[in-house]
Parts: structure tokens; C-alpha cells; sequence
């Protein structure tokens, strides 16, 4: 059965290119458009469809109040199609912290400059948003109680930690606010953040991260020595790792190559980080998809690091948690709640 999807936008120019768009995959069937906010949660009710693409701006109700009311009514994977600037980077996040799941450029060329492989990644994200999304967590993060934690090595508990690195991916944004959140003002360890963003998006996301927590956060810098209570994001479109010594290791940042999927790369940075303190690494993958990070966990746990990864149940997408599970990498599998109150307890 096709994966349904319903069209917000108040162009009508563009609900037909996108609609033609779609319908040219046989795995999607458009069920239906909207052209504002409103409309979109009165279809969202009648139509119910499997995900919808959403516009941020437009007449009579927001994309982002839109978002907020549907996943509070009916769950459902929101894709974001928005400007790829930094007033657009707000709105987006904005977005995600409403409920939406994930975000695209509305200009076809920032996706590729090759149209044809453009519309073929707009309909694979439809798809693996639609058969992947678990259905309550983006609407009821805040909610989120701890579970049960899973422990495959208990050999890890005791070990001295001294450096934090969390890859995460769709549904990142959120997952890194409700962990990050939780730490005092003088945690003791220094924290690597590596996101899949754009680099439009990270210097706001940074920001935004900096302004809800109690330890700092700020967008990686080349050259900057890691220090404890700070939280390092990578900038989008770039590579982060850790240089220098073992004893004055440092950030390095490097211009991601247009082959590479990930820019960031989760499993770079973590390559990085295996040359210096792997046994004294925390390694943690979140919410996302794909398999990036699991590559980069079994060289450090193979150094003896520390590895945990997000349960499904708390997981909007649980594809990179999932892939850390199966290659039976993780020390810990924890709900996104346990994950934050668990790293604000690390002496």
C-alpha cells in the first residue's frame, strides 16, 4: 500500500510541482492539499495521512502553530519544507520544538543540483519518515518518563569518564534539548555534538541550545581546546575532530567533501576521537536514521569505550540507536529521559 501524503503550502505553484513530484514514486500517493494552517488540520482530521510535507509561512494559521495542533490531536511525521537561511533556521526549529519530525529545503537545488536526484530524496524521505516515525514521542517529549535500563556490560559502570560525544540525526534537535537540559552548570566533562544540519542551521541551533541549558554551548570553532561544562557543536557542511595530544587535544575543523553523505559525520568525529582517550570516551547515538555512528562505536569499543544508545520507545526514529543495538555495541539502552539524568550523575 502507498505511503499517503498530504501537501501543505500556500503556493499553488508549488503544491502541484510537489504533488507531480510524489506522485511520480509509486511507493506515495498524495490524498490531499492545503494551502494554510487551518486547512491543514481540518484535512489532517479527514484525510489522515501517513506524513505531510509543511510551509512555514503562510496565511490565515502558521506552519508552526499547524504542527503543534496536529501532533497534539493525531501524531503524525511532519517534514518541514523551508529557506535554508538563518531567519529560516529559527522557524524550522522553531517547527521541531512544535512537533514536526524532520525538515528539507523548499528550494530543490540545495538539496542537489541534479533535479532528478533532488525529487528522488524528497520522496525516499517521505517514505522513510511515513514506515518509520513512533507515533507519540515527538508530540510528548517533555512527558517522557525513565524506563527500565537495559544494560548489556556492566563493566562499564565503573569506568572513568572524561570526554562525551552524542551523534544523532532526525529528531536530534529535540533529544539533544531534553538531554543537555538536564546537566548542571559544572558538569565536569567536555561534550562533542555532532548533528546532521545544514550550516545554515547550526550557528542558530548552537545558540538556541546555549540560551536552555545550564552548561555552555557553542558552534565548534577550529582550534578550540575542549573544556569541561562546555558542549561543542559541528558545523554543518563540515567535519569535526579531535587533534593535538592526549593530554591538550584539540578541535579540528575540516571542510566536508561533497562525496561524503554526512557533513557532519558522525563516525568521523568518533574515528577521531579513538586515537586519543577512547577508554575514557562515553560514546551515546540518538534518535535518527540511517546508520551513522555505528562504525565509529565499534572502533572506540573496541578501546574499551563506553557506549549507550536510545531505546526505541523514546526514539522518533530509531534507526542509528537501532544499528548500535544490533551490532550489540551498546553498554546501555536508555530512554531519553534515563540518558540525560544518567550523564548529569557522571563524576
Amino acid at each position: 500500500m502507498a505511503v499517503r501524503v498530504l501537501i501543505v503550502d500556500d503556493s499553488g505553484f508549488f503544491r502541484r510541482r510537489l504533488s507531480e513530484i510524489i506522485s511520480s514514486d509509486p511507493k506515495l500517493q498524495v490524498v490531499g492539499t492545503a494551502e494554510n494552517g487551518q486547512q491543514a488540520i481540518e484535512q489532517a482530521a479527514l484525510l489522515k495521512p501517513d506524513v505531510i510535507t509543511m510551509d512555514i509561512e503562510m496565511p490565515v494559521m502558521d506552519g508552526i502553530t499547524a504542527v503543534r495542533r496536529i501532533m497534539a490531536k493525531q501524531p503524525t511525521p511532519i517534514l518541514m519544507l523551508s529557506t535554508w537561511s538563518t531567519e529560516g533556521a529559527k522557524s524550522t526549529l522553531d517547527a521541531l520544538d512544535a512537533g514536526a519530525v524532520d525538515y528539507m529545503p523548499k528550494r530543490f537545488k540545495d538539496i542537489s543540483g541534479d533535479q532528478h536526484i533532488a525529487q528522488k530524496k524528497i520522496c525516499q524521505r517521505l517514505i522513510h519518515l511515513a514506515t518509520s516515525f513512533h507515533g507519540s514521542n515527538t508530540a510528548q517529549l517533555v512527558n517522557t518518563t525513565p524506563t527500565n535500563v537495559i544494560t548489556t556490560s556492566r563493566s562499564a559502570d565503573n569506568k572513568a569518564i572524561k570526554l562525551i560525544a552524542i551523534g544523532t540525526s532526525t529528531g536530534g534537535p529535540v533529544a539533544l534539548q531534553k538531554v543537555l537540559s538536564q546537566l548542571p552548570a559544572s558538569f565536569p566533562h567536555p561534550i562533542l555534538l555532532i548533528q546532521h544540519m545544514p550550516a545554515s542551521f547550526t550557528p542558530s541551533f548552537a545558540e538556541r541550545l546555549n540560551a536552555q541549558c545550564a552548561i555552555k554551548v557553542k558552534q565548534a570553532q577550529d582550534g578550540d581546546r575542549i573544556e569541561a561544562g562546555t558542549a561543542y557543536l559541528a558545523p554543518g557542511g563540515a567535519q569535526m575532530l579531535l587533534k593535538g595530544s592526549k593530554s591538550h587535544p584539540h578541535i579540528s575543523i575540516q571542510t566536508g567533501e561533497p562525496d561524503q553523505t554526512y557533513r557532519p559525520c558522525i563516525d568521523i568525529t568518533l574515528n577521531s576521537i579513538s586515537q586519543f582517550c577512547s577508554a575514557e570516551t562515553l560514546a551515546i547515538i540518538l534518535t535518527g536514521m540511517g546508520a551513522d555512528g555505528r562504525e565509529g562505536c565499534r572502533v572506540l569499543k573496541q578501546s574499551g569505550a563506553t557506549i549507550w544508545a536510545q531505546d526505541e520507545k523514546s526514539s522518533t526514529i530509531y534507526g542509528m540507536p537501532m544499528a548500535i543495538a544490533k551490532a550489540q555495541l551498546a553498554d546501555r539502552i536508555l530512554s531519553l529521559a534515563d540518558i540525560g539524568k544518567q550523564l548529569a550523575e557522571l563524576n
